[in-house]
């Protein structure tokens, strides 16, 4: 027929398919369509189409489904045409196609509705939107709904395509959706001058944009807001207020998500203020500090005022931020100062330094101006007020005798060449910078000459003073003096005598106290210039000094009785002769006890107290005490170099004249050796000990009469070890058995090491009490060798092994056989492997039948069968196998066999007789067990004869048979259960005429 060259599409509808074909030539009456269910066959549609019509629509498809049409076009004449293809609908794209990230920063997942109709699958195509690359390609089964999509880079947007599959046609759907951003880290606000800051971060990968705002914390106003896009790791704000606290938000945004991210806070630098200036106040003693205001912001002013050259800090005020001034009041007059002001800015600060400013000086006090004993001179004195130096005039009855300027530090002048007794005034001012200080005016009379060379001293004595002097050279009605208690001032007695007295005797008065005798010439209503001395009586020593141990760590304490009188202080001298150092330390005069702490241990101390008043000492005798020694730490205890011996070893705490170290068996604690060692030695080795006992080390420290103990140590000797070793192997039992002989000494037992060799597994352990001698180690492999260990053992430690190697018998091969392949030279013999190892096999092969040589072969190991060659046809052989262990055998029973026969050779057949056939033959090498002889009758193979004979017989004679008949006969060789037959040979016998011819 015509070809209508049918085609069909689905216009993107994909529940309809358009035909559409050719006109066939000559036309068609029409055209008949049908379109069925591939696979089933059945129809579903069918419709016609009139002439000129080359296009029809089915419609109400489902989607994604193959389908077969048939299109028929009439011909004229009643003809028909008809062409079959198969076509497939458009699958349907998903529906309600969703991608969500569920606020995750590193995944999507991605949901969709089954479209109408079949797929035959889903391909679902993720790409990055910024780089347009491809990060994922996913072939799903029809059935798929969801999908997650992980490992997704953080605050980036991704398109997803998700294409319906049925057969070549695709339908798709896409959407787009943001990952989550992530949260930028380590955000860092600092200062980079009064004007700006630098923000900085890490962690800025994960997100689309950053959003940062900065706020002034002053104003609570957005100073500046800033919109980055991924990457910017850094970003400096400027124009901003110096001295300001801002704070910093910073935020990440993808898609439409945002996540707030840290936030900090900074200052900026304040600025330092301007033109510092100190000047006087306006109230006395008063300083007031200016400066301008510099610009930006400030928490406050930290104002410090400093004094003197050296600018020592002495004040400081805090001012609010917006003040230009402050005024210090209550100053110290005639002192030079110096004012710091600092602009406070949150943590930060900037300052700026004034110059100098003076106080107005006070006039100096305690004014003074006096002979000093001196005739012709006065000496003017006054307290030092603060100032940079004094102006000094002396005049006599208001005129002037001489002026002077003395600098800072000078607090007295003396002025020489004055008239005796005569009556001088004297002023002083205070200059300090530009100010100088109204005067201080004294006046004062220069004395007589005063008693010269006046002493006072207590010649030893306890209560009593000697006062001496030399006359004035000058004359004078006598000398007047005044005994005064020096600390207190407190008047003791008044002194008189004429001017020939040149000494006098204090009595009755206290030991240990300090006394000033003041003197003077008397002359007319004038005295001479007051001379004094001073002078201690001689103290008492203290009484009832001990020196006592206290537990408190490492001291001494020390006790004495007052004696009577006065005490300026107790001095106490602790010394020991073996420390070089010494303890020394002064007490008040009512301390009456003292202790003396950090001393060392174990060590003698001697005590010393003594007495002081003024330059005096009296001292008690010397007392003396131990400090109690420490107990020694770290006592170890450890085998000796031998198992007789123990080796001790200590710390030592200080302190202490020697140790003893007390050793005693554990168990009965009695002590069975006393060593005393000196202090510094820190080991022992103890020997002449039962080996593998348990002893316990207590150490004593001594010092003087205390002694203390350390804690007790427990050690062991090592265990000598076993004697005369040995291990055999236990027949057919898989075992060894181990003996040995008891070494001298103690032991808590015995420990066997078995350890197979070659092998990596672990030994295997077994333990034996301290009596025993011997022990059975069962369960091993056959024919295997062992490396036996023992250590005799005590406590933690053992002694030096015993070791041995023995092996266990080898197990015998089984299940041994012997076979035929049915030759007559070989036999085949196999067997099983037995368990366990042994060195080889020996197998023996023994010839029954002859008196030859046995075979002997020796296979590997792991050999199960041998094949024996070269024997001797129709012979009886044994067999025997045997593993082999070192010394060891085990052997397997005995099997037999034979090897099939030759066949004899050279058969003739004679006839002597007519009742008579001779059959004679040959044999090659040893021939066989014995022979069979086999005759029929030729004719009807009837049996007429079947003879056994020797393995000697080479001839047989077959007697009564019938004269002239032929006879078959055939000769076997036997061996066993095997023989070989000859070809048959036929012979006749005789016939009787002939035997009578």
């Amino acid at each position: 027929g015509a070809l209508l060259n049918v085609s069909v599409s689905d216009r993107d509808r994909s529940d309809s398919l358009l035909l559409s074909w050719d006109e066939p030539e000559g036309g068609a009456k029409g055209y008949l369509l049908a379109l069925s269910s591939l696979g089933s066959g059945t129809l579903l549609q069918n419709g016609s189409a009139g002439p000129n019509t080359t296009s029809f629509w089915f419609h109400g498809l489902t989607p994604g489904t193959r389908y077969e049409i048939k299109v028929t076009a009439t011909l004229a004449c009643m003809d028909t045409t008809s062409q079959t293809i198969t076509a497939q609908t458009s699958p349907s794209p998903v529906r309600s196609l969703s991608l969500s990230g569920g606020g995750s920063s590193a995944s999507l997942r991605a949901a969709w509705a089954h479209g109408h109709g079949r797929r035959d699958g889903y391909r679902l195509g993720l790409w990055h939107s910024d780089s347009q690359t491809l990060v994922r390609n996913i072939s799903l089964l029809p059935s798929a709904s969801t999908f997650l999509f992980d490992g997704l880079l953080a605050g980036s947007e991704y398109a997803l395509k998700v294409s319906t599959l049925a057969g070549s046609s695709q339908a798709s759907t896409s959407i787009h959706q943001w990952t989550a951003p992530s949260i930028p880290t380590q955000l860092r606000l600092s200062p980079a001058s009064s004007t700006s800051l630098v923000a900085s971060w890490t962690g800025a990968a994960g997100a689309a944009w950053l959003h940062l705002e900065l706020r002034n914390l002053l104003t609570q106003k957005v100073s500046t807001t800033l919109s980055a896009r991924r990457g910017l790791t850094s970003y400096t704000f400027q124009h901003l207020h110096p001295g300001t606290q801002y704070w910093l938000g910073l935020s990440a945004t993808a898609g439409s998500y945002t996540v707030v991210g840290p936030n900090a806070t900074a200052w900026t630098y304040p600025l330092s203020p301007a033109n510092v200036t100190l000047s006087r106040a306006e109230e006395q003693n008063s300083l007031q500090a200016r400066w301008s205001i510099p610009g930006g912001h400030r928490d406050f002013y930290l104002v410090t005022l400093r004094e003197g050259e050296d600018s020592v800090p002495t004040r400081n005020i805090s001012v609010g931020g917006d003040s230009d001034h402050v005024t210090f009041h209550g100053l110290s007059p005639g002192l030079q100062y110096s004012v710091q002001v600092v602009v406070v800015a949150g943590p930060f600060r900037a300052s700026a330094h004034s110059t100098a400013a003076w106080t107005e000086p006070r006039a100096p006090s305690g004014v003074s101006l006096s002979s000093q004993g001196s005739p012709h001179s006065l000496l003017a004195s006054w307290e030092e007020a603060a100032g940079e130096g004094y102006l000094l005039a002396l005049s006599l009855a208001e005129h002037p005798v001489k002026n002077s300027s003395l600098l800072r530090g000078g607090t007295s002048f003396t002025y020489e060449g004055l008239h005796p007794g005569t009556l001088y005034t004297f002023e002083v001012s205070t200059v300090a910078g530009p100010y100088t200080s109204s005067p201080r005016r004294i006046s004062n009379w220069t004395y007589p000459l005063p008693p010269e060379q006046l002493s006072l001293s207590n010649e030893g004595h306890s209560t009593s003073l000697l006062a001496s002097w030399r006359a004035a050279s000058s004359g004078s009605t006598g000398y007047t003096g005044t005994l005064r208690e020096t600390k207190s001032q407190e008047q003791v007695r008044n002194v008189t005598v004429g001017n020939d007295w040149t000494n006098v005797t204090l009595e009755n008065l206290v030991p240990g106290r300090q006394y000033t005798l003041e003197m003077a010439a008397v002359a007319g209503p004038f005295r001479s210039p007051v001379r004094s001395a001073t002078d201690w009586t001689y103290p008492l020593p203290p009484a009832g000094v001990t020196l006592t141990n206290t537990r408190r760590p490492m001291g001494l304490s020390a006790f004495w009785d007052k004696a009577a009188g006065d005490v300026d202080q107790f001095h106490l001298q602790l010394y020991s002769k073996s420390h070089a150092a010494q303890r020394n330390t002064s007490v008040g005069p009512n301390t009456h006890n003292f202790t003396f702490l950090g001393l060392s241990p174990g060590t003698q101390y001697f005590l010393k107290v003594t007495v002081l008043a003024g330059p005096y000492r009296s001292s008690s005798h010397f007392a003396t005490e131990w400090t109690y020694p420490l107990s020694l730490a770290n006592v170890s205890v450890q085998p000796g170099q031998k198992p007789q011996e123990l080796h001790v070893s200590w710390v030592e705490s200080g302190g202490g004249r020697d140790h003893l170290v007390q050793l005693s068996v554990a168990e009965s604690l009695s002590i069975i050796r006393n060593v005393s060692v000196p202090r510094g030695v820190t080991q022992l080795n103890l020997e002449g000990l039962v080996p593998g006992s348990r002893y316990r080390v207590e150490i004593i420290s001594q010092a003087g009469p205390h002694r203390i103990s350390s804690q007790t140590a427990v050690g062991y000797t090592v265990p000598l070890p076993p004697r005369s070793l040995s291990a055999s192997p236990v027949s057919m039992a898989q075992a060894l058995a181990v003996h040995w002989e008891t070494a001298p000494g103690q032991r808590d037992g015995y420990l066997l090491s078995v350890l197979e060799e070659g092998s990596s597994a672990p030994p295997r352990n077994l333990e034996a009490g301290k009596d025993s001698t011997n022990v059975t180690v069962p369960q091993l492999e056959p024919g295997t060798c062992y490396l036996v260990g023992i250590w005799a053992v005590a406590g933690p430690y053992r002694s030096l092994p015993e070791n041995i190697t023995s092996c266990t018998v080898p197990a015998a091969p089984t299940n041994l056989s012997l076979t035929n392949p049915g030759s007559s030279s070989e036999l085949y013999t196999s067997w099983n492997k037995p368990p366990g190892r042994r060195d080889h096999y020996r197998i023996t092969l023994y010839s029954l039948s002859t008196q030859s040589r046995s075979q002997v072969q020796t296979l590997s190991p792991d050999a199960l069968n041998i094949t024996w060659t070269h024997l001797e046809a129709g012979s009886k052989f044994a067999v025997q196998v045997t593993a082999v262990k070192g010394s060891l055998e085990a052997s397997s029973i005995n099997v037999t066999q034979w090897t099939y026969p030759l066949a004899p050779v050279n058969l003739t057949l004679g006839s002597p007789s007519a009742s008579v056939l001779v059959v004679s033959w040959a044999v090659v090498d040893q021939g066989a067990e014995g022979f069979m002889v086999d005759a029929r009758d030729a004719a009807s193979s009837t049996p007429v004869g079947h003879t056994v004979l020797g393995g000697d017989a080479r001839s047989h004679i077959l007697r009564r048979l019938s004269p002239g008949t032929c006879y078959s006969v055939a000769v076997s060789a036997t061996a066993g259960p095997f023989h070989a037959s000859t070809p048959n040979l036929t012979h006749c016998t005789r016939e009787c005429d002939a035997l009578l011819a």
